[in-house]
């Protein structure tokens, strides 16, 4: 992978890369434009309070004196249809007859005819199969729940809502909380920030772009007033950012045109914003001191929460950027951080993602995406829509699948040698930009391009490199498995669509092929800490788009990082008496284990560590969290081969829940040979509050095997798990 367009920390010097290449992604600090499988714990599905009970005989529907003829409907004033209506109702009224006499308690809340003959029971301490014995019962089942299909999918995935409901609904989640956006700057008069209905605010900086939501507006560079640059959000990705941490609850949304079907919010949604910039104008780097500044600027202004969508080089041990990271989480300042985009691979961390306090968030997909339709043979597949052109009315014509060497598919990064004219051409992502790519296949003569992922998942929109002279041919990119699918129907007849589309799929929690790796480079530290939505996220941009503001589908771990930092801010406004290593550890140590997938075929369940962290984040289980970790993993460093060494780490546990805890921990399956992990005390009992301290050994055999070695502890509260951390160590 490489990078779309990168800002990028400057520790000394830096030069900025604009390209679109490999497996794709942003760097941190970089958007990636436009650009059932699902959570694993979901809402309660039934009402065991409420049944619903289907008399014997047809409803109005089906009796074969009322149901209506082919292309009518049933005719309510009819004599036979009255009639039929008073039967029934009389059967209902025998019905209710015998609840008062067989279910006392029992009560009838509504009656049906036409779909179902049926009535609606709230049980009220009745036994459901007491309903069933009745005679003039056909079945009786407890209620389904449902709920509307076009939640926010981000919020869904780290089951955001329910969290909320804990803490009295999102008209209080994250309610006062401030969150600084160290970034591009935020767009204040974009709807997600409208402050209307907020409280008067100490607005600081430069007002002239605050108000009630957005707080503060400051820039941090060096030469700001020399070349006359201020706070205002002239580049998306800031904008953005703070959009997914806070936007205001369900702002409604449109893309290139495209009703988005469900109203956006962000994680903490009556969050405070703080703009930060640390590239203003259209700088595209900072240095150490810029965003240090900026972060104990956010700090003196009493902000709770940081967020740092950024990322440069790692310097090991000696990196002070991330040594102010660590004392800002001692100081109770939480500091999400991107863990870049420089995947895959270990030991691709940057910093100061790399900090050992840092909130780190590494990237998964979300599940949707705005496209056009292209239609070959019948089957219909979407085609991500980006910053190149797409088609002014529908255009038919040959597919031409270009062949080559990467799936099936040539990268068209060298000039073609085949005649494209007046044809849909098919090429694969990978190696160059995407503007390199695009315009060779247009001289070719294409009339349309479309780029197959070479990852799984859905299609990302694509961003332009930068270049002078960018390709005016339309172009689109689809998922590898379409494209593994056009590929077949090469020479077929087939149809791009002009007008786009919103497309929900089920390429949920797989993670981006780009997020960053750990383990750190010096001390071999497990990173990233944690998962989060990074890969098609929705989020506000600056511009002039009308009255719903505009909006864009970005990737890259800068998109995960701010749902980790609106995460929180959740959890500290539900526990305000929680540290921010005790929030960290909630966010961290308590996520979804086993569902994340790997970018490869989006079907392999991802168990390493530095991949994936402690797994995908779950907001819901954080805000309940009862123990927390200090540290949130633990790590042996590096042992050299055949020392049969043995290794202690400790790590120390808080009750911060209400009630008494009697922990206990479990290791899974270990990674590699010749190394096991051990705990001592077994057992840990903590009251409310109450700190303790547990001993994690890394026994070694002299012949255990090169490489990784990794397992997840479980802690267990009476039985139950409550957390779990993550154990690493590296044989060399």
């Amino acid at each position: 992978m490489r990078r779309f367009q990168t800002i990028a920390v400057a520790v000394a010097s830096c030069v900025a890369v604009f390209a679109s290449v490999g497996m794709s992604g942003a760097q941190p600090g970089m958007r990636t434009n436009g650009v059932a499988d699902g959570p694993s714990q979901s809402r309660q599905s039934v009402d065991r309070t409420s049944v619903l009970v289907q008399l014997v005989g047809d409803p109005l529907s089906t009796y074969s004196r009322t149901k209506p003829p082919k292309g009518k409907k049933i005719d309510f004033d009819s004599a036979v249809v009255k009639s039929y209506r008073a039967h029934l109702a009389a059967e209902r009224n025998d019905f209710k007859q015998w609840l008062r006499l067989n279910a006392p308690k029992a009560r009838m809340t509504g009656q049906f005819d036409i779909a179902l003959n049926a009535v609606s029971v709230k049980l009220n301490g009745e036994s459901i199969n007491t309903i069933a014995r009745s005679r003039l019962v056909l079945a009786v089942q407890y209620q389904n729940l449902y709920y509307p299909t076009d939640d926010d999918p981000d919020l869904s995935i780290i089951h955001a809502l329910e969290a909320w409901d804990l803490g009295g609904g999102p008209e209080t989640a994250g309610d006062g909380v401030k969150i600084a956006i160290i970034d591009t700057g935020i767009d204040q008069t974009h709807p997600c920030f409208d402050d209307a209905g907020y409280p008067v605010q100490n607005q600081i900086g430069d007002t002239r772009f605050t108000n009630n939501k957005v707080i503060a507006a400051k820039v941090f560079y060096n030469k700001a007033n020399n070349q006359h640059l201020t706070a205002e959000a002239t580049q998306d990705h800031g904008t953005h950012v703070a959009g997914t941490a806070a936007c205001n609850y369900l702002t409604p949304a449109e893309v290139n045109g495209v009703d988005i079907p469900y109203d956006v919010s962000g994680v903490a949604p009556r969050a405070l914003l703080g703009n930060y910039n640390v590239f203003p104008g259209d700088l595209l780097d900072s240095r150490s001191e810029d965003i240090l500044n900026a972060l104990e600027a956010a700090y003196q202004d009493g902000f709770d929460v940081a967020n740092m969508s950024l990322g440069g080089n790692a310097h090991g041990k000696q990196d002070l950027l991330t040594d102010a990271v660590d004392d800002l989480d001692q100081a109770n300042m939480v500091v999400a951080v991107a863990a870049g985009n420089s995947g895959p691979g270990h030991y691709t961390i940057e910093s100061p993602g790399s900090a050992a306090r840092a909130l780190t968030a590494g990237a998964s997909t979300v599940p949707h995406f705005v496209g056009a339709p292209v239609t070959v043979n019948s089957v219909v597949y979407g085609a991500a829509a980006g910053e190149f052109e797409t088609v002014d009315s529908d255009v038919t014509a040959e597919l031409d699948a270009v062949e080559g060497s990467v799936n099936g598919l040539d990268t068209a990064c060298l000039p073609l040698s085949v005649d494209l004219t007046g044809k849909i051409a098919l090429i694969t992502r990978g190696t160059c930009t995407f503007s390199t790519k695009i315009r060779n296949t247009q001289n070719a003569g294409a009339a349309v391009v479309l780029v197959a992922n070479n990852v799984a998942g859905d299609p990302v929109a694509m961003a332009q490199d930068g270049t002078p002279d960018q390709p005016t041919v339309p172009a689109y990119m689809v998922s590898f498995d379409a494209g593994q699918a056009l590929l077949a129907e090469d020479g077929a007849s087939a149809t791009v669509e002009a007008a786009l589309a919103y497309f929900s799929t089920s390429n949920v929690d797989i993670m981006a092929g780009f997020s960053s790796q750990g383990p750190t480079d010096a001390d071999f530290r497990v990173k990233p800490d944690v998962v989060a939505p990074g890969v098609n996220v929705l989020s506000s941009i600056p511009g002039d788009c009308g009255d719903l503001g505009c909006w864009a589908f970005f990737q890259g771990t800068s998109m995960a990082t701010p749902h980790l930092a609106g995460s929180a801010a959740v959890v500290i406004g539900q526990h305000p008496d929680w540290s921010a290593a005790e929030v960290r550890s909630a966010v961290v140590n308590t996520a979804d284990l086993d569902v994340l997938k790997d970018f490869s075929t989006g079907t392999i369940i991802v168990t390493d560590p530095n991949i994936q962290g402690s797994g995908r984040e779950n907001l819901l289980s954080a805000v309940q969290a009862t123990v927390a970790a200090d540290p949130v993993s633990a790590s042996f460093g590096s042992i050299p081969s055949g020392s049969g060494k043995t290794r202690t780490f400790q790590v120390d546990l808080t009750n911060i829940g209400g009630s008494s805890e009697s922990l206990t921990f479990s290791f899974g399956s270990v990674s590699g040979t010749g190394v096991s992990f051990s705990v001592s005390p077994s057992s840990l009992s903590l009251d409310p509050g109450e700190d303790g301290t547990i001993t994690i050994t890394a026994t070694l055999d002299k012949g255990a095997s090169d490489g990784d070695h990794q397992a997840y502890m479980t802690i267990y509260d009476s039985g139950s798990e409550v957390a779990h951390l993550a154990t690493y160590t590296f044989i060399s």
